[in-house]
């Protein structure tokens, strides 16, 4: 193949002339790719996964343009290249462009997002790209034009960037749905089949990840892994003196004087949050501590203007900020060639999310990615040694992907009927091809062709829910409004309603979520984008604001800020501490714990792999019953209410709750009947899912995850640009239709899915199974302190965070431990 490919042989010699040479797995993909094959490839962050392709995709227009590649132009669109993430496509496009203009081939590339102008839009409708980086949801945007086969004609190849990302999300299922449509026009045109490729970080599935990409097995298709050795170097920023009470949150920023140093001694540094609020806290208080840094530190995270943060970006590429402080929303793979230092603040609680952000620094092939941990708690380093762990075995967590989300499928049919209409079995066909509806029956996808043409049982009444018209086995939608109202709402993201924030002069600042800002009066400030701002009104859904001089203010939390711990993690984590329990460890993290681990151990017990530790204590609160399985919130959340609910059977009590990522509370005015013979009954599998039913409201929770899918089937309008509707009366208009859908229409499968995503995603049934399998064959140890352990302090201290009252939280603890 080498030796008569002339297109290779371009691309080897422009390599050679810039003394590099592409690595062993770019090689073997751009092989792959010439002989029409789909497939993922897998390689570590800074390695060329892009070029892997994209360079493929080149060498074979070459291939088949020999002699005139240099000047072929308008060639209509070859590549469509899928990212989640408008940022990383402009800095994919910056790369692409380059290559391009060196090898002197005229392709033009273009991004289309939702930052994408009209203007830029139009053109590229009369002469498309010959490469198109898009978002899901633009994807569909395009689809959803008249005459859109058009647009697809001369497609070769379809790229979805970051699948890890977006697999196991709705998103995810909007790329598969996409997918299906373009392979179903190539092959009505009896064009060569669509090569399709996913880029991918490691993940645990990614055989999986490949097959619900490629939608229907292809024995022919490959997984490319880049059998390259990343080193990371993790390093843990231990405090002087560990608190032998620990609890959440209090201990980062008190290690701040420790980080900046860090910080001044490196090129650029990202400072990794995991929640918006703590990015908003860090840049004050390093401004606070180093004024030094003014003007050379920047934050960057969802909710912050767009122009800031491309600002933030570009000065990232050209290396002329110090730090930046920063969420997720950095976490992907833009190339920020000078940063060589990352802090993570706080656990990231998943070793696949600390792995892609470790490798934001040393971005090169053969760099060493430098990563500090700055723990907001001292028991935290128990899960930064566990993260040492978890990458040396290469455990690395899965993502599950998602099956029969209705509401993505409406959407989307919906979307091909505003354009040209659809054939009905064509598409049934298309849709069975994917991994997410291959399930499917033709009785449900026939509900879901009358539920969009009649409103189904319950909305029949209602000419508002007869969006498409069937004329025999086609469906069209001929009302322009509806077809307006579905364009403008396209897409699976589902937040909270949000307000422009804007300065009273005019100013863009950035966006807050409504349930924070109805909270506050004339006068009250707050933090956003790294400003002191003093809130004015709210006007025209903005919220107005000035400047303000105060030294303090309101953080905003979003919601959804807390991130569970992963059950990889978990995993290692209860591992970790046997290896802390040997007492001849050499992980710093865990020598410096040891008076923590001695005082667990004096009071009741430190908990091996293969055990439970259940705290039995009684202060002038009450009785406490303290659990500690290391499953994630979620998990203790509902092992925590299944518990109380079991032990309610035995005899008449109530219980509060309280719970974090290591284990939860269940808290009586009197004693808890638990013995030691009776223990294991509380885990058992028996009669589980009639117990889960009883112990937690499931229908609340199936209701309040019904607005989200209600919102995406289409069933409540938003509203128009600057008039959303208030998510008050959106959760009113998506509580009435789950209540008349139980009373009319009870096989409703919008319903049936609101259920299965309260089990599956809010309750994590199977992992909860798994949790409660595995305590019920380990063995269970009781223990009865006098006193609160280290242990369970910081669960005691999460329960007091939930109550209300004028005395400040750090006062009531320093209360709690003299009176233990």
């Amino acid at each position: 193949m080498k030796n008569t490919a002339s297109g290779w042989k371009v691309i080897t010699d422009w390599l050679t002339a810039r003394d590099r040479q592409p690595f062993a797995f770019q090689e073997e993909a751009w092989t792959y790719y010439l002989q029409g094959k789909s497939g993922l490839v897998n390689a570590p962050t800074g390695y060329g996964k892009t070029f892997s392709l994209f360079l493929g995709v080149v060498i074979d227009w070459i291939n088949r343009h020999p002699k005139d590649y240099h000047s072929k132009t308008k060639n209509g669109l070859q590549l469509l290249w899928i990212t989640p993430l408008r940022a990383l496509a402009k800095d994919i496009a910056r790369a692409m462009e380059e290559v391009l203009q060196e090898l002197n081939i005229p392709w033009q590339v273009g991004i289309r997002s939702g930052d994408t102008p009209v203007s830029t839009r139009a053109a590229q409708k009369k002469n498309m790209p010959e490469v198109l980086l898009i978002t899901p949801e633009s994807l569909h945007l395009l689809i959803g034009q008249k005459e859109y086969p058009k647009v697809f004609t001369s497609l070769t190849t379809v790229v979805a960037d970051e699948w890890h990302e977006l697999l196991g999300t709705k998103r995810g299922v909007m790329i598969e749905l996409g997918l299906s449509r373009l392979k179903g026009l190539a092959k009505k045109e009896g064009r060569s089949p669509l090569r399709i490729w996913g880029i991918s970080a490691t993940i645990g599935n990614l055989g999986e990840a490949m097959d619900v990409l490629l939608g229907t097995p292809d024995p022919e298709a490959v997984i490319v892994r880049a059998k390259l050795d990343k080193k990371i170097e993790l390093q843990s920023i231990l405090p002087d003196e560990i608190e032998k009470y620990p609890w959440a949150g209090h201990l980062g920023t008190r290690l701040l004087y420790k980080a900046l140093p860090i910080v001044n001694e490196s090129k650029t540094t990202l400072i990794f949050t995991n929640v918006r609020s703590q990015t908003e806290i860090w840049y004050q208080e390093i401004l606070r501590q180093c004024p030094d840094l003014a003007g050379a530190l920047a934050l960057h995270h969802g909710s912050i203007d767009m122009e800031l943060r491309i600002w933030v970006e570009e000065a990232l590429h050209t290396g002329t900020l110090k730090a930046v402080v920063c969420t997720s929303s950095l976490d992907l793979g833009v190339d920020f060639r000078p940063v060589d230092t990352v802090i993570q603040v706080g656990s990231p609680k998943g070793v696949a999310r600390f792995l892609q952000r470790a490798g934001r620094s040393g971005h090169q092939p053969g760099a060493t990615s430098k990563i500090w941990f700055l723990p907001t708690h001292s028991l935290e380093l128990v899960e930064a040694a566990a993260l040492k762990s978890a990458i040396a075995q290469q455990i690395v967590e899965s993502r599950m992907p998602v099956i029969l989300a209705y509401d993505v499928l409406l959407q989307y049919l919906m979307t091909l009927a505003i354009s040209d209409g659809f054939h009905a079995p064509e598409i049934w066909e298309e849709v069975k091809d994917t991994f997410c509806f291959r399930d499917m029956t033709e009785d449900e996808w026939e509900w879901t062709l009358a539920f969009l043409t009649t409103g189904g049982d319950a909305l029949y009444s209602y000419d508002e829910f007869k969006k498409i018209d069937r004329e025999g086995n086609f469906f069209i939608c001929r009302s322009r409004m509806q077809a307006m109202r579905h364009r403008l709402h396209i897409g699976v993201i589902v937040s909270d309603a949000m307000l422009k924030v804007k300065f009273m002069g005019g100013g863009f600042i950035g966006m807050i979520e409504e349930w924070f800002i109805a909270r506050m009066t004339a006068g009250d400030t707050f933090s956003l984008g790294g400003r002191i701002l003093e809130f004015v009104m709210i006007k025209d859904m903005t919220v107005l604001v000035r400047k303000s001089n105060a030294k303090k203010a309101i953080v905003p939390s979003w919601m959804g800020g807390r991130l569970p711990l992963s059950p990889n993690l978990g995993k290692v984590l209860r591992e970790t501490f046997n290896e802390a329990l040997s007492g001849n460890t050499t992980e710093p993290e865990l020598q410096v714990l040891q008076p923590l681990f001695n005082l667990q151990e004096y009071l009741s017990h430190v908990p091996k792999a293969d055990e439970l530790l259940i705290e039995m204590i009684h202060t002038r609160d009450g009785y406490h019953l303290f659990a500690y399985p290391f499953e994630g919130r979620l998990v203790n959340e509902v092992m925590a209410t299944l518990l109380a609910y079991r032990l309610s059977k035995r005899t008449p009590i109530t219980f509060s709750i309280a719970m974090n990522d290591y284990g939860f509370e269940l808290l009586s005015d009197q004693p808890i009947p638990l013995t030691p013979d009776d223990v294991y009954e509380l885990f058992s599998l028996d009669h589980l899912s009639i117990d889960l039913q009883a112990s937690v409201n499931s229908t609340e929770m199936a209701r309040r995850k019904f607005r989200d899918i209600a919102v995406i089937a289409g069933l409540i309008f938003q509203g128009y640009p600057g008039k959303h509707k208030q998510s008050r009366h959106l959760q009113s208009s998506a509580s009435l239709l789950f209540n008349v859908f139980t009373e009319y229409d009870s096989q409703n499968l919008l319903l049936r899915q609101a259920f299965n995503e309260a089990f599956f995603y809010q309750m994590e049934e199977a992992r909860l199974r798994e949790s409660l399998d595995r305590i019920y064959n380990s063995k269970i140890v009781i223990t009865y302190p006098e006193e609160l352990t280290p242990f369970c302090f910081p669960i005691k201290v999460d329960s007091l965070r939930e109550q209300l009252t004028s005395e400040k939280l750090e006062d009531r603890i320093k209360k709690m431990r003299p009176e233990f």
